[in-house]
């Protein structure tokens, strides 16, 4: 599934933001720009007002396709009454919809202009993953991390990792390395960012991820951030094949706006009763969103024999199945982190396989064990418990 950008042109600050919440609540993800548009801008898809002004709305759409022939164009009307459905096709629209909407007509357009952008452009588009932990220490970090630098290891496509916890952000630890910049410095100067500019503010790993690092401020990113959040994460997708998203355990403003950019959501618990308590909080919650909920799936972490909660019984106690366990290895883990070299290159153990397995699924390769793989450092898989 790709993601979608879009922009909504009208006047009316209620309909806008009544018709942002409608496009983002369905099963594809959406970016929605909440800047007014002046010129034509650029964006996969458009929804243009026309309500109350249809012959200015027509005239839109009109600029509109000259100016962005391959992007969906939605006329949104009082009405529909035969002789402006037409008017509105001729005039470059792609779909014709009727407001106030229930939302399903809304949610089928979007999933044909993703089929069409799909087919226009096949292999393209980003694909964007987000890891939310159920609490702290949960592991959410090790699992983003290590399941990034194997998706850019094994894609060979451009890929980065964005540190969205505010000041306690470790991704840049976990992969040893120092960056300059944060994702701050990206949010502060929204102005100015474009491709060359991005490129100062991510660090490059030795793997070929490149890391948006976190921010050193603890109350940033903060609720007045989301929006820049949102763009920033958008002109990503137009760089990178593969963007990861370390959202921490907090359900913000910041951290919603990425759960809704995001094509899978990752919920990291343990087999552990808070954990798989709060993991039930976070999966209402998600529901309450509208589709995000859908796009959830569920790894297991630190999940090993004696299990202190069964697997079956977690299922149970969250509805839904777990789409990945790995597996507990402290000082394996704890070793790569005093080290700051992903596991994936360190060992050939029962955490590797797995981080494997995942970025394999992930790109729909085949699945195969990771063989021959000598990790850095050369350890061998430790049996302490995690």
């Amino acid at each position: 599934m790709a993601l979608l950008t879009s922009l909504v042109f009208t006047d009316d600050a209620a309909f806008r933001s009544e018709a942002a919440a409608l496009l983002r609540s369905g099963p594809t993800p959406v970016s929605v720009s909440e800047e007014r548009p002046a010129g034509s801008g650029h964006a996969d898809l458009m929804a243009v007002d026309g309500r109350h002004r249809p012959d200015e709305a027509l005239a839109t759409i009109e600029r509109l396709r000259a100016a962005s022939p391959n992007a969906s164009i939605f006329m949104v009307a009082s009405e529909a009454t035969p002789d402006l459905i037409l008017k509105a096709m001729r005039a470059g629209a792609n779909e014709f919809l009727t407001w106030p909407s229930s939302g399903a007509p809304f949610h089928e357009a979007v999933a044909r202009a993703a089929s069409r952008r799909q087919a226009a452009s096949p292999g393209g588009g980003a694909t964007t993953l987000a890891f939310i932990g159920s609490k702290g220490g949960a592991g959410t970090t090790t699992l983003a991390v290590n399941c990034a630098v194997e998706l850019a290891r094994m894609s060979r496509r451009p890929a980065v990792i964005v540190d969205l916890k505010p000041g306690l952000g470790e991704v840049t630890l976990f992969l040893g390395v120092r960056s300059r910049y944060s994702v701050l410095d990206a949010i502060d100067n929204l102005h100015r960012l474009d491709a060359d500019f991005l490129k100062e503010l991510v660090v490059k790993h030795k793997s070929g991820l490149d890391i948006l690092a976190g921010s050193d401020q603890f109350e940033r990113p903060g609720g007045g951030d989301s929006g820049a959040v949102e763009e920033v994460l958008r002109l990503l997708t137009q760089q990178y094949a593969h963007i990861v998203i370390d959202a921490g355990t907090q359900l913000n403003a910041c951290t919603t706006a990425a759960l809704y950019m995001a094509d899978t959501i990752y919920l990291v618990p343990n087999p552990d009763v808070p954990s798989v308590r709060n993991a039930q909080r976070l999966l209402d919650r998600l529901g309450q969103l509208g589709a995000c909920g859908e796009r959830v799936r569920i790894l297991l972490n630190r999940a090993s024999e004696p299990y202190p909660i069964p697997p079956d019984q977690i299922e149970k106690a969250l509805g839904r199945p777990i789409d990945q366990m790995f597996p507990s290895d402290y000082r394996t883990v704890s070793t790569a982190l005093n080290s700051g070299v992903p596991l994936s290159l360190t060992t050939n153990g029962e955490l590797a396989s797995q981080f494997d397995s995942f970025a394999r699924r992930t790109l729909g390769l085949t699945e195969e064990p990771a063989q021959g793989r000598r990790g850095a450092l050369g350890l061998e898989r430790l049996a302490s418990i995690w």
